[in-house]
């Protein structure tokens, strides 16, 4: 957005600090030539003097500024920025929710609290996006949040050019990088290593399918956070064998290769795209899969439905249901020609529905009607 607003809109992109096992996202605004303001004392955890030290500095932003619009992404930011916003009376403010924490992430106590504040700042807020119809129905229905009428739905928009382009030659590099001989088939999930994305059930499906099938399978988990060590504890305990940095053993089915910024590789090189979360808003990785015209298998919740179309380009299994998701990936392990029709069939439309020129013209489109109100 704040690329492709412009002319029609000035921007100034404000963010905070990476958490300590997060790769850093800086290299997706250098590629898009822009120039963030980050601030030091915004991170994610709740520290209330660093985040009433950025709540001081984005209203020192604002007041340089005196934007129009304020608009916010993100728990910690989307506190902060509307705080601020607020309190200096800027006319419109808007927050988008990505994906929420009211499920899976904390206990009930923290949980209750952490939604008090939303409802507060949705009072105080313009309009809410969400990012799919389920995410709205949550947030309105399950949550309460606020009423249906605060929130707009305008779904996720990417240049998703790359993941189509190259891919013999992508794909040829990743394989040969790692091994991989030319009949296996490679299974990758994608994300953050964090409890809620329930990454245990992904190595039990691979430990499934090797018992199941005589067919070379080799399996990827691409992403960092907390849980590495634990992962590859629970790998061990399940019976995966993993390659460690720069290792290539033939007997050893799974690679962690922690973050990678080059991910339209790793689709092209990949076969199988797989999800395990016990909560997602839409996924990022599910739609650069189909994209990359691979097929998914994913745990059907949050706005996933939205993305994915259920045995057309891809799988969508209850959370509770491992077994289900065990057969069903070991169906588009043994079924090739399954595997390639659904990886087709859904790559068009994904890049239609979820481009970045759509979501320009959406947002353009809320923007300027907000502001004829305003006015």
């Amino acid at each position: 957005l704040s690329k492709f607003m412009t002319p029609e809109f000035e921007t100034v992109l404000v963010g905070g600090i990476k958490d300590e096992t997060e790769d850093s996202s800086e290299f997706i605004v250098e590629q898009l030539g822009l120039k963030p303001i980050l601030i030091k004392n915004m991170q994610r955890e709740i520290n209330l003097v660093k985040d009433y030290k950025a709540y001081q500095e984005i209203r020192e932003i604002i007041k340089t500024t005196k934007p129009d619009i304020v608009h916010t992404h993100g728990s910690k930011a989307g506190t902060l920025g509307r705080l601020a916003a607020k309190s200096l009376n800027v006319p419109i403010v808007i927050h988008t929710f990505h994906g929420h924490v009211f499920h899976s992430y904390f206990g009930k106590l923290k949980t209750s609290f952490y939604k008090t504040i939303e409802r507060y700042l949705a009072s105080q807020s313009t309009k809410i996006i969400a990012i799919s119809n389920r995410q709205k129905e949550e947030l309105v229905k399950d949550h309460k949040i606020g009423p249906s009428q605060k929130f707009e739905v305008i779904p996720l928009g990417f240049d998703l050019n790359r993941f189509k382009e190259n891919q013999e030659e992508k794909r040829k590099n990743f394989r040969e990088l790692h091994a991989i001989p030319e009949n296996a088939v490679a299974i990758g999930i994608i994300g953050r290593l964090v409890p809620v994305k329930n990454h245990k059930l992904f190595l039990k499906a691979i430990k499934h399918v090797l018992d199941f099938t005589t067919q070379p399978i080799k399996a990827f988990i691409i992403g960092d956070g907390e849980l590495m060590n634990n992962l590859k504890l629970e790998a061990t305990r399940v019976g995966l064998g993993y390659n460690k940095p720069g290792e290539k053993h033939p007997l050893k089915h799974l690679y962690f290769t922690s973050w990678m910024h080059d991910v339209d590789v790793a689709y092209a090189g990949l076969d199988i795209i797989t999800l395990t979360s016990f909560n997602e808003g839409t996924p990022v990785s599910l739609i650069e899969a189909q994209a990359s015209g691979r097929p998914v298998i994913s745990t059907n919740v949050g706005g996933i439905e939205n993305i994915v179309a259920e045995g057309k380009t891809g799988y969508l299994v209850d959370v509770e249901k491992e077994f289900d998701f065990f057969t069903k990936l070991l169906y588009l392990v043994t079924h090739k020609t399954e595997r390639l029709k659904m990886g087709e069939q859904g790559r068009e439309e994904i890049i239609k529905k979820y481009s970045y020129d759509r979501l320009v013209n959406d947002m353009k489109n809320l923007y300027n009607s907000l502001l004829q109100n305003v006015r």
